[in-house]
């Protein structure tokens, strides 16, 4: 049995996180800290949580209950992240932070990037975790798979589309209903913060190619779908490109490359930590479609999948709403 405790315990994602943890055989809640929401309870801010019978506790309540072997959850800021997380770790816990304090390598140190289907191996032996953000990890699934063709992608093109959850709970007028309902936004046109972890990420498997790309906030609450092209020198055969996916996720449970003729779905997977993939090519064009739950593998399911993989639980506990089989 695990003692996981949450700081910034009040947001989107780390609430969906507390949703799975208790569902979880081998976890129990220490600590939900939170600046904002000390002392209230948290069925009143939270409504998938009014079974639980808990308030959110005051910022310091971690550092005072922390014991050796415990996982501590970052969901607030990069800078508290920065901080806290590396002197948690330190003191015996087991870290990952949803922020982006740890993502790119030279501010990493020892962190492990969270993300599954490529470092699965080392975030067993991680004591720090730096979780991937949604765009970079529906992107990233649909890219990665394309590192044996690396030398033929000239060009890489992603248009992504996000959920209102993704800005996070901070109230701000752009992300008021009124403002999204009915729209379409495209935003980050001059660089997107999560640009250079999506290009790291492709670099370390020598996908070197220029990457256009372009986020949009659409008006639903959770949910995140990448179209994502990569264009090639000359015309790769599908067949070797359906391979390539077949051997990245075949053995990974939360992976799954749709028959040709199916699009993923954004409603099929809200809820889960499932991604659906689509492959297609025309011509000198590969066309990668994702879809995730941008609070689910996006975020706080990628989180409770490092955690089991972490703490040697079975990698799908606390993960067993999925995407129905076709």
């Amino acid at each position: 049995m695990t003692r996981v405790h949450v700081v910034g315990a009040a947001g989107y994602a780390a609430s969906e996180f507390v949703r799975l943890a208790v569902r979880h055989p081998d976890l129990r809640l220490g600590a939900l800290e939170s600046a904002s929401h000390a002392g209230q309870p948290v069925a009143a801010s939270v409504p998938a949580l009014r079974r639980l019978d808990r308030a959110f506790d005051p910022p310091g309540t971690v550092d005072a209950m922390l014991g050796a072997g415990d996982a501590v959850v970052f969901a607030g800021g990069a800078e508290l992240a920065r901080t806290a997380a590396p002197r948690l770790a330190a003191a015996g816990a087991r870290v990952i932070d949803l922020s982006d304090a740890f993502r790119l390598h030279q501010h990493a140190g020892t962190a492990v990037y969270g993300l599954p289907e490529r470092y699965r191996d080392a975030l067993r032996a991680a004591t720090l975790v730096a979780n991937p953000g949604c765009y970079p990890t529906a992107t990233l699934l649909a890219l990665l798979p394309l590192a044996p063709f690396a030398a033929e992608i000239v060009q890489l093109v992603v248009d992504a589309k996000s959920g209102v959850t993704g800005a996070g709970r901070t109230p701000a007028t752009a992300n008021l209903f009124a403002e999204v309902a009915g729209d379409v936004r495209a935003y980050g046109l001059d660089g997107h913060r999560h640009e250079a972890e999506i290009l790291q990420e492709l670099a370390a498997v020598g996908i070197a190619a220029p990457l256009v790309f372009t986020p949009h906030v659409v008006p639903i609450a959770r949910g995140m779908l990448a179209d994502c092209y990569a264009i090639f020198r000359g015309e790769p055969k599908l067949t070797d490109v359906r391979a390539a996916f077949a051997r990245a996720y075949d053995a990974n449970p939360f992976v799954r490359v749709l028959p040709a003729d199916l699009a993923p779905s954004v409603a099929g997977v809200t809820g889960t930590n499932d991604a659906e993939i689509h492959v297609s090519a025309k011509g000198n064009v590969v066309r990668v479609i994702a879809a995730i739950d941008n609070l689910g593998k996006g975020a706080a399911g990628q989180a409770m999948q490092n955690l089991n993989l972490m703490f040697g639980y079975a990698e799908e506990s606390a993960l067993d709403d999925r995407a129905a089989r076709v």
